[in-house]
């Protein structure tokens, strides 16, 4: 059986990037019977940043919610908390003795970090890739779903994971590799012209998934276009090509066909294009709003979950950490 691991930093409620980026296809993994899959929110990760403790609460019980009402289902997949896994931080202490200063300087989330926080450049900031590597190797995970953003740390887990076995003469921990889901993977674009919908680019270049219906049809309003084709099957600037993105994610076909039809005869009217794609945006999110509203209220459900899957993770990394410590001679009797 493939073991799985990814990890979300609690943010809050995920956008629709989110959603086809990572979520609905951690939906898909735990339908596979030859999957182990294992999902955390990555607390200790949003400490090198976050400073505020009554909202990282918050923060996390919106994102263990808006698993769950994606469709993470607890009793296919491992669904815990990172800080409620003891083996964790013992683990990327461990691995922290096989990581070289040099090597983790030149990473570029790094440089990127302390760029944004210069008052704030802490030793959680430079080690991240350590700890992110104990998050997958506590569960000797073989595959891990990533981001374009996270691939230079991937490499450095399977480097580490490398370096331990090399160390200590061992075939211990796999060198885990990034997941592919190929075609399903869907993109979804700004509303800005941006090719990436993404919380970096502000709060109006993203659809959230618990968001209300009236903000969502104001933004989608406002989303950038152009003054329309001057030529008959006129090529479409990112900005139009963004708009029938999210529109081919939740629309019909025909709906689709309809105004691709009326671009390329130059007939097409944005306003009713953003006024129907308000609609079908409206429509498909609200099943999901719901459900995240619901679970957010029912504070006893989400802790037993975790609850449930924390035990479930601590058994997994116990396995690991027990080994480890044999293998590195800090087993005595």
């Amino acid at each position: 059986m493939e073991i799985v691991v990814s990890g979300t930093r609690p943010t809050g409620i995920l956008h629709l990037g989110n959603y086809y980026g990572a979520v609905r296809n951690y939906v898909r993994l735990g339908e596979d019977k030859n999957v182990k899959g294992y999902f955390f929110i990555a607390d200790y990760h949003s400490l090198t940043t976050h400073n505020n403790p009554a909202e990282l609460k918050v923060l996390v019980k919106q994102t263990i919610a808006t698993y769950l009402a994606c469709g993470l289902d607890p009793e296919k997949v491992v669904i815990y908390v990172q800080s409620d896994l003891p083996q964790i931080p013992e683990l990327y202490l461990l691995m922290n003795m096989l990581a070289y200063k040099g090597e983790l300087e030149k990473v570029a989330t790094f440089k990127d970090k302390i760029k944004i926080h210069k008052e704030n450049i802490n030793a959680g900031l430079l080690t991240y890739p350590v700890l992110m590597a104990a998050d997958i190797i506590i569960h000797r995970a073989h595959k891990v779903p990533v981001g374009k953003d996270q691939e230079q740390h991937l490499e450095m887990t399977r480097n580490f994971a490398k370096r331990f076995n090399s160390r200590y003469e061992v075939d211990f921990f796999p060198e885990p590799i990034a997941y592919n889901f190929g075609d399903e993977l869907v993109k979804v674009p700004g509303l800005d012209g941006s090719t990436k919908m993404s919380k970096t680019g502000g709060e109006t270049n993203a659809i959230f998934l618990n968001e209300e219906p009236e903000s969502i049809r104001k933004k989608i309003m406002r989303a950038k276009s152009d003054g329309g084709p001057t030529t008959m099957n006129q090529e479409k600037p990112q900005e139009i090509i963004n708009l029938f993105e999210l529109m081919k994610i939740v629309s019909t076909p025909d709906t689709l066909a309809f105004f691709d039809n009326a671009y390329n005869n130059c007939v097409i009217r944005y306003g009713d294009m953003k006024k129907q794609l308000a609609e079908d945006m409206v429509n498909y999110l609200t099943p999901i709003r719901t459900r995240i509203n619901e679970l957010i209220n029912n504070e006893a459900y989400l802790q037993r979950v975790v609850s449930r899957g924390a035990e479930e993770a601590r058994e997994s990394a116990a396995k690991t950490i027990s080994e480890v410590r044999k293998i590195m001679g800090i087993s005595y009797f």
